[in-house]
């Protein structure tokens, strides 16, 4: 009876683990792999709402669309045409969530709506302490962070940019987005 407890309270233990592990998303772009670990902790609506859009495979054949050496380079929103996808409805802004938008990490972009973010997002390239939340800024969302291929994100920096209609800072040559998927939750002991 106490091995059958103890089995039980550690098979729990072992699926809570599991459970309140971040996930790990592979994007897959014309220029190479990018690894990214997604925040479920501490951005659960974000978090949620960027698989929503990988599992919908909403991101396969998009691009990065807006690249600004310095700064960061945006994608998830339009095809290699420059045709921006129709998305789901906005989320709420959670800038408030304490993640900083530092080198690597990837936050929500949206309008000067703090609650307009939907599928585009943007990875920074730098530390960008002026996108974070404070008295007088609304804030960007951080929800994740690249853990492998940031050699990737900045050899997309270094791509030719011009204007393109009323969009500035677009590749010259389209960076896709080839495909993106969550990858199997892998248990620690």
């Amino acid at each position: 009876m106490l091995k059958q407890t103890l089995f039980a309270v550690g098979a729990i233990c072992i699926s809570l683990q599991a459970m309140a592990a971040n996930s790990i998303v592979e994007m897959k772009t014309s220029m190479g792999n990018i690894e990214i670990e997604l925040f479920n902790d501490k951005a659960p609506i974000s978090a949620k709402n960027f698989e929503g859009y990988i599992k919908d495979n909403f991101y396969n054949g998009t691009i990065f669309h807006r690249v600004i050496p310095g700064f960061m380079i945006q994608g998830g929103g339009m095809d290699a045409n420059m045709a921006e996808k129709q998305t789901k409805a906005p989320i709420q802004n959670e800038s408030y969530n304490g993640l900083k938008n530092v080198r690597g990490t990837l936050a929500m972009a949206r309008t000067n709506n703090p609650n307009s973010a939907s599928s585009q997002f943007f990875i920074n390239t730098v530390d960008n302490d002026f996108l974070n939340k404070s008295q007088m800024n609304a804030g960007y969302a951080v929800f994740g962070k690249v853990t492998k291929g940031m050699d990737v994100v900045d050899k997309i920096t270094k791509v030719p940019t011009a204007n393109f209609g009323m969009h500035q800072n677009v590749p010259q040559q389209a960076v896709k987005i080839v495909s993106v998927s969550i990858k199997p939750a892998v248990v620690k002991n």
